[in-house]
């Protein structure tokens, strides 16, 4: 089974065939949107390892993401750059922001629960990502597939290092949990297309 099935049978829904539609009309918007999430992603890992010192793994794996993380970054302002894409401040959606309340304010929990978050939106990047890639130009569609082998195994670090803090007890329940959140925030409305938003609403 490859990495790409794997997370598809993960998530409890595919990315909307309208929220690909939006996609191609919102290409500079997709680019922005997409340097941000990376720029973020790369923010992340560094808090865990600032946050929760003492794991050598999971401190070694959110700084080996953190760095690539950025490359993608910079991968991506430099598709920007040569495209014209002006880099602006705009606000993030309500994706990620939504997908972390349930997160809890104790230890362990809270920490499994984030890096539960982490793995789900890093299932969802590599998912969107295929999605999208066949239907854009040669250089986006390149660009974009070769980041499905990375967040694969982003997502894949994140759920193992979750299950490695839970100390064998079963956490299918919280990620049941934030997963059910997640495909409720992927198929509702949304009123401003990014690349986590849900479907533009009518």
């Amino acid at each position: 089974m490859n990495a790409l099935t794997k997370i598809n049978q993960f998530l409890l829904c595919e990315t909307p065939e309208a929220w690909v539609q939006s996609a191609l009309q919102h290409q500079s918007l997709l680019l922005l949107d997409h340097a941000n999430c990376e720029k973020k992603a790369a923010s992340t890992a560094l808090t865990l390892m600032y946050r929760y010192v003492g794991d050598f793994e999971m401190m070694h794996k959110m700084s080996r993401l953190a760095r690539e993380e950025l490359r993608h970054y910079e991968q991506v302002m430099a598709i920007m750059e040569a495209r014209g894409v002006a880099y602006e401040q705009i606000t993030p959606c309500r994706y990620a922001s939504e997908l972390r309340k349930p997160v809890r304010t104790h230890e362990p929990g809270r920490f499994i629960d984030t890096l539960i978050v982490g793995a789900i939106i890093e299932a969802r990047s590599c998912e969107r990502f295929a999605k999208v890639a066949p239907h854009l130009d040669e250089e986006l569609q390149t660009f974009y597939l070769s980041l499905l082998k990375s967040e694969a195994r982003h997502y894949e670090d994140y759920l193992h290092l979750a299950r490695k803090a839970a100390d064998g007890k079963s956490i299918d329940d919280r990620i049941n949990v934030f997963l059910q959140l997640e495909k409720t925030l992927i198929e509702s409305p949304d009123t401003e297309f990014r690349f986590h938003s849900g479907v533009l609403a009518a």
